[in-house]
């Protein structure tokens, strides 16, 4: 499995994730807002699932996670808000993670060009401290094996 992502920091607040898929955006937009979908990739490292995926994909909608490391039953969450749904090109939502204070602004956009599709996921914390707090959990590690999962399962979807 493929678990590269490109990470940059281009602000004190920021983080850029950037994967590049071989699959149509619609694709690759559903794989985000679909929970049937989003639990069977959106898993970080291995040992773990989501039990609870609810997703009320409206402006003002709002989502809650719940993922569970099934060696020894510990597990936590994230619940946001949807502020932006442009089909199937953007996304813009909140996201409050549980043990973590404040909430993180998360902007997805993707662009399709030929039988490629260009993810760029942008957070932006409420501080530095936030972001290097974020940081310093391994979520970006986490968030490319989880990417890695996506281009096995959109690749499945593609055939």
């Amino acid at each position: 499995m493929n678990i590269a992502v490109d990470v940059t920091q281009p602000s004190e607040t920021e983080v850029v994730v950037t994967r590049v898929f071989e699959a149509p955006a619609r694709l690759v937009f559903d794989f985000h807002t679909r929970p049937e979908h989003v639990r069977r990739w959106l898993l970080g490292p291995e040992g773990w699932s989501m039990p609870v995926c609810d997703i009320d994909l409206r402006v003002g909608g709002s989502y809650h996670y719940v993922w569970r490391n099934d060696a020894d039953g510990s597990q936590f969450g994230t619940t946001g808000v949807y502020r932006e749904i442009v089909v199937p090109s953007r996304i813009v939502h909140t996201e409050r993670m549980e043990g973590f204070d404040g909430e993180c602004l998360c902007t997805l956009t993707l662009i399709e060009k030929g039988a490629h599709t260009t993810l760029t996921y942008t957070l932006k914390f409420e501080s530095k401290e936030a972001r290097d707090g974020a940081l310093a959990t391994g979520m970006t590690d986490g968030m490319g094996m989880s990417y890695g999962r996506l281009e096995e399962v959109l690749v499945d979807a593609v055939q």
